[in-house]
């Protein structure tokens, strides 16, 4: 079965990018997000095997929307997408249950290969 992933980042041109990124390798994007309220929703819609998650967005924030993934479902695999300088907001979306981090700008082989990791349950 392909892994299915929801795409969450307030700039359409980031979402497009993971898109890309993670179709060209097999993966099936099944919603996209552009901010913490939309994604919460989407995942419980579509309860993908993976979301990938802007830290800074407006209405909710993926830290917040990432507790609010957690308390509905704890085994939810969420990769973080910071930009350079985010660190201590990367470590508190990782205390709050995101298991990995990728830095922007993306480089496809990084990105593909956080995925996995997630999907593996490796953090």
């Amino acid at each position: 079965m392909v892994p299915t992933v929801l795409v969450v980042d307030d700039a359409l041109f980031m979402r497009m990018m993971i898109k890309d990124i993670l179709t060209k390798d097999g993966f099936e994007i099944v919603g996209e997000a552009e901010n913490g309220i939309q994604a919460v929703k989407k995942f419980a819609e579509l309860q993908p095997d993976l979301v990938t998650m802007d830290i800074v967005m407006p209405e909710m924030d993926g830290i917040e929307a990432v507790r609010n993934i957690m308390k509905m479902d704890p085994d939810a695999r969420i990769l973080m997408c910071s930009a350079m300088g985010q660190q201590p907001l990367v470590v508190e979306a990782l205390e709050a249950g995101a298991m990995d981090f990728i830095i922007k700008p993306f480089h496809p082989a990084k990105v593909v290969e956080a995925v996995r990791k997630a999907l593996r349950g490796g953090g």
